[in-house]
């Protein structure tokens, strides 16, 4: 591992996902010039399978070309590794064992404002895929806070998460938001006081409608680029090539 802060992402998953981290990285950085920024390498290769078809058993897995990703970072000596997509990870503790640099995980990176939040929300509704949310990463961090998650039944997510997502990769963000909103206004008349954002699409879906949940919501890669930001000024902004 470098003695100095590299970042790497793993990226393509989807590709706006991965932009997506990399702008909210550079807005939450203090910078006054260039070099005040994070160095930052990115692996964007979209051709990695598809993670919720691949959790279905329609598709084959990702993980031989995750595990590629990971190899060609650690060739790059990256000391920090960030994922933009949550649904990868499910093969988390496959990609941790093959990586040389620490792996972020983003359910960490989301959940912890929360710990010092004071009054804490009893209820948050939680917009993920299937993996995702049978996963439980987010449920069970929730749990320990005193928070209930809230979750999308199965027809929300036939008829208004998987499409809303699949529209978002097609680059119809606009389509893909207002069929995120309906899922999100559901949440919240069960009683959500806030909305976890547990899929890298949703952002960016609900930034194109202008969606005013996101008063609410609680964005997992903003929340991941915030702790990339925090590791490289706690590195004392240190790299040398």
């Amino acid at each position: 591992m470098s003695n100095t802060f590299l970042l790497g992402i793993l990226g393509g998953m989807g590709p706006l996902a991965t932009v997506d981290l990399q702008q909210k990285i550079i807005g939450l950085t203090p910078a006054s010039r260039d070099q005040d920024h994070l160095p930052v390498v990115t692996w964007n290769v979209p051709q990695i399978p598809d993670r919720q078809k691949a959790l279905a058993g329609t598709g084959e897995s990702p993980l031989p070309q995750l595990l590629h990703a990971i190899t060609q970072l650690n060739c790059l000596a990256v000391s920090h590794i960030a994922i933009p997509c949550n649904t990868a990870h499910h093969w988390y503790p496959q990609l941790a064992a093959a990586s040389e640099a620490r792996l972020l995980h983003i359910a960490d990176a989301t959940i912890a404002p929360l710990v010092a939040t004071s009054p804490r929300p009893a209820k948050i509704g939680l917009i993920a895929t299937h993996g995702t949310l049978a996963a439980g990463w987010f449920q069970q961090r929730l749990s320990a806070l005193g928070i209930t998650a809230l979750l999308p039944n199965e027809a929300e997510m036939d008829d208004w998460f998987v499409p809303g997502c699949y529209a978002v990769k097609r680059g119809e963000l606009e389509k893909g938001g207002a069929l995120l909103e309906r899922l999100s206004a559901a949440l919240i008349e069960r009683g959500a006081e806030k909305l976890v954002l547990a899929c890298t699409e949703v952002p960016p879906a609900l930034n194109a409608v202008n969606s005013p949940f996101l008063s609410i919501a609680i964005d997992p890669t903003q929340a991941l680029a915030q702790a990339c930001v925090d590791l490289w000024q706690g590195n004392g902004n240190s790299y040398t090539a």
